[in-house]
């Protein structure tokens, strides 16, 4: 499967999340991305070898290659897809700093759990 454009798959009902994807869609290139809010899309927007769960479970970006890639190296892939963070994301994408982006990025998996609680009760 290939697409045009770069396609992050995101967690719209985190709060953190949300706010940081807000974020990035505001920048110059976000309209060269493709933005899916796994929260309520449906299973088709997914695409076949992506489900809901895994989605829901961590950040994934499609590169236009069809190739999925996940937590802190789909950041990356993001921030080389805008032009003001391109920089960033070379940086970031390289390892070894990528692992280590990594490592924070599963302790934040950690606690993503209780912000979705939070919101979900005060709804």
């Amino acid at each position: 499967m290939t697409h045009s454009k770069p396609t992050l798959y995101y967690d719209g009902g985190c709060p953190v999340c949300s706010r940081e994807v807000a974020m990035y869609r505001g920048q110059p290139g976000a309209q060269d991305v493709c933005w899916v809010d796994v929260s309520r899309c449906g299973a088709a927007d997914l695409g076949p070898d992506l489900t809901r769960d895994a989605a829901m479970a961590r950040l994934y970006l499609r590169q236009p290659d069809g190739r999925l890639v996940s937590g802190a190296m789909a950041f990356a892939a993001l921030w080389q897809s805008l032009p003001r963070l391109a920089w960033l994301g070379r940086l970031l994408g390289a390892r070894p700093v990528v692992w280590m982006l990594e490592a924070v990025y599963r302790l934040f998996l950690l606690v993503r759990p209780i912000w979705r609680k939070k919101i979900a009760f005060s709804r």
